[in-house]
């Protein structure tokens, strides 16, 4: 459903991603990881259409995001690590209007919405200004308007910021059952417990290339079976190449 071949993104001589190449399987959740200035974001932002790769191609459910970006977006959800929420506009507000980006059916969009506020436990503060909202509420609110469209493609990056127990159980309850439904979930996150616990697959991405992409299983097996969780796996594959986020012209950090 995602595929990545021979994927860029440079800034002059800097390259914040470099000759990445990934396929993510229908009904997957991959999950993406690195630490910070490593090339998550730049490479979440190229998947959903938002940067231009400098070089490379990439398919979404078999769409060139950059020759047919309509029918790839139309297919593809997106939470990016600091979504933007008209806080002037109630929550029911707010899905209507995405709804209405995606061209939902209007025969379709008062059952969808009414679902999604049940489902993420804003049924009750529908109607009030987004304004009011913590932070959980108006990511929770985020993650209902990037599935309103039921998307076969969901992006989502670093989704448990912010989020207490409750609302970080229910969304990884509500990302297991969109895959157990067939959606492709990319996921990008520096929880790596989260990660451990959803993932089907996991890639390590640093200094903006692949280090290593497999099971949690086959990661074990390729640090010589001495890891016991992938937290360990992580900072094994990862030492010494901490470093703070990168700022480029034009784009937010690299991460």
């Amino acid at each position: 459903m995602i595929k990545l071949q021979n994927v860029t993104r440079s800034y002059g001589s800097f390259y914040a991603v470099r000759d990445i190449s990934l396929e993510v399987n229908k009904g997957e959740i991959f999950g993406f990881l690195g630490v910070n200035g490593a090339g998550k974001t730049t490479t979440l932002r190229m998947i959903t259409g938002v940067l231009k790769p400098s070089s490379g191609s990439i398919e979404i459910g078999g769409y060139d995001i950059e020759k047919e970006p309509e029918k790839a977006k139309q297919i593809t959800g997106y939470i990016p690590d600091r979504p933007y929420i008209y806080a002037k506009l109630t929550a029911r507000e707010f899905l209507y209007f995405i709804a209405d980006l995606y061209r939902v059916p209007s025969q379709n969009v008062d059952d969808a919405i009414d679902s999604l506020l049940s489902d993420y436990g804003l049924l009750d503060w529908q109607n009030e200004l987004i304004e009011s909202f913590s932070h959980g509420m108006k990511q929770r609110l985020a993650t209902a308007a990037a599935v309103i469209h039921s998307p076969q493609v969901l992006v989502i990056d670093e989704p448990m910021v912010g989020l207490d127990p409750h609302g970080a159980k229910l969304l990884k309850d509500s990302l297991k059952r969109y895959a157990s439904e067939g959606m492709t979930i990319f996921l990008s996150t520096h929880s790596l417990n989260v990660a451990e616990e959803v993932s089907d697959r996991v890639a390590i991405i640093d200094h903006g290339s692949i280090l290593t992409v497999g099971t949690v299983a086959e990661l074990h097996q390729q640090t010589g079976g001495e890891e016991s969780n992938l937290e360990r796996i992580f900072l094994k594959l990862t030492a010494g190449s901490y470093h703070t986020e990168r700022r480029t012209t034009d784009a937010a950090p690299a991460s």
